[in-house]
């Protein structure tokens, strides 16, 4: 499977680009910066990103979520 699922941008030139990739037989998650070409406006992959192994979404999902709980107690977010 290659399906890009979610979009968002990072800055003026540049988006974070969440998928699911299969690569040698590997299906991943894939959360990677997407970057505008010179005189293009067509957006190409950047080596800057972190593909992991589908079966460790849950540890993603339980870093994330600290991630947020530490913000929040900082009060850098709501």
């Amino acid at each position: 499977m290659d399906k890009t699922v979610s979009v968002f941008k990072k800055n003026k030139f540049q988006e974070v680009r969440v998928g699911i990739r299969e690569y040698k037989g590997n299906d991943l998650i894939d959360i990677r910066t997407w970057t505008m070409t010179q005189g293009s406006e067509e957006m190409v992959p950047t080596a800057k990103g972190v593909s992991i192994n589908v079966s460790l979404l849950k540890d993603l999902q339980k870093a994330l979520q600290q991630v947020e709980n530490e913000l929040k107690s900082h009060h850098l977010m709501e």
